[in-house]
């Protein structure tokens, strides 16, 4: 299968830079600082407004390979993640719990100022980056 433009520009810059390879993956340098929830897609219309009540009071903080994620009601978590897989915009995330287990979080990035946290395979949280 050949490779795109954006997947040969990718690898091109990553094999130029021998920093990257111990600088960390490149989906965490995109994910890091603060991202605030701001919406929510796919919720039935009876649901839309406290979901996205909800959604607002949700945060994630990228640092290094640790985030802080804040859910409405609950006392924020940190916790070391792994980036466990990438294809195309969607990011899969292992985040380690305190047991030593891990539990899945699958991002879609859509710009440098938005991505989605997908809940399931329809709903979703739309978060931006704080500025």
């Amino acid at each position: 299968m050949p490779l795109s433009r954006g997947t040969a520009a990718l690898l091109t810059s990553l094999l130029a830079s021998p920093c990257l390879a111990g600088c960390g993956n490149p989906v965490q340098r995109q994910l890091e600082g603060r991202w605030l929830g701001d919406s929510v897609e796919s919720f039935e219309q009876r649901e839309l407004s406290r979901a996205t009540g909800w959604a607002k009071g949700v945060s994630f903080e990228f640092s290094g390979a640790k985030v802080t994620v804040t859910i409405p009601t609950e006392e924020p978590r940190t916790a070391p993640y792994r980036v466990a897989g990438v294809h195309d915009s969607d990011v899969r995330l292992a985040v380690q719990r305190p047991d030593g287990k891990t539990d899945p979080m699958h991002l879609r990035l859509d710009d440098e100022r938005s991505v989605r946290w997908m809940i399931d395979d329809t709903h979703a949280v739309v978060l931006r980056r704080d500025e």
